[in-house]
């Protein structure tokens, strides 16, 4: 597969904003993107409580919409917990899976990534599963330890077309939601050693066709140089995917450059 063929995916991940009313107004902003979607993938992803809404503003159009989290069981006895048949059912098309918040406040565990994933998947979902470091575990020198730790157990058990097919983001926690952003060097650096291993683990096809995002205040003019690196195909954006403007200047910069 030739590397160039992989195609930019910039999600909006809104994590806990946005009414239904403001959710309608946000995706009716970014409507607009349609017209470049030709050459990008664009998922939104609101709270649950909004996605009903943002599928039906969006019916239509080439923006798909994604989940922020999911539990691995179809249907059961588990209060307060969304299923993929659930998220299927209402439109979505994508799941986050494994964000680093969802580590840190909720106790999310490597192994529980993988149950989701493989749940994700066989309900035909895509997962975009997050990886990353903290800060002082870049400064030990132990973001690759990390990194393969994290991906191994996320991928555990896949088969070579699944691993493929589903999006991976390098999200490193130093620089989620603190301005800071991964020099366009070290994020290709770390974005190249995930495509390694997936390669080493699943073969050069499922490398060259998965795709892997950065996230990390990514803004509109900090997206161009990302994109310029060979083996990054998008971005997971946070707050800057809470306005149309800011939201639709990234998509933008993708585009440009796909």
């Amino acid at each position: 597969m030739d590397v160039t063929s992989r195609r930019p995916i910039i999600a909006g991940n809104w994590k806990m904003f946005k009414t239904l009313s403001e959710a309608a107004a946000l995706v009716e902003g970014v409507k607009p993107l349609d017209a470049v979607t030709g050459g990008v993938d664009v998922v939104v992803c609101p709270p649950f409580t909004a996605l009903d809404r943002v599928v039906g503003v969006l019916r239509g159009t080439g923006i798909a919409v994604g989940a922020q989290d999911v539990y691995w069981e179809d249907s059961g006895a588990f209060t307060g917990e969304i299923s993929p048949v659930m998220l299927k059912d209402i439109g979505c098309r994508y799941v986050i899976i494994g964000h680093s918040e969802r580590r840190q406040f909720f106790g999310e565990t490597d192994e529980k990534v993988n149950r989701k994933i493989k749940a994700v998947l066989k309900h035909g979902l895509v997962p975009i599963m997050c990886v990353g470091e903290t800060l002082a575990e870049r400064e030990a020198g132990r973001t690759e330890e990390v990194i393969h730790t994290q991906a191994s157990a996320g991928l555990a058990g896949l088969a070579p077309d699944q691993a493929g097919g589903l999006v991976i983001a390098y999200e490193p926690v130093w620089a989620i939601g603190t301005g800071k952003t991964a020099s366009d060097q070290d994020a290709q650096q770390v974005i190249a050693y995930i495509r390694s291993l997936v390669r080493d683990w699943y073969g050069a096809p499922a490398a060259d066709q998965v795709r892997i995002q950065y996230g990390g205040s990514v803004k509109p003019n900090n997206t161009a140089g990302l994109m310029a690196q060979p083996d990054i195909d998008g971005a997971l954006v946070g707050g800057a995917s809470l306005e149309a403007a800011s939201f639709t200047g990234i998509v933008q910069a993708a585009h440009d450059k796909s």
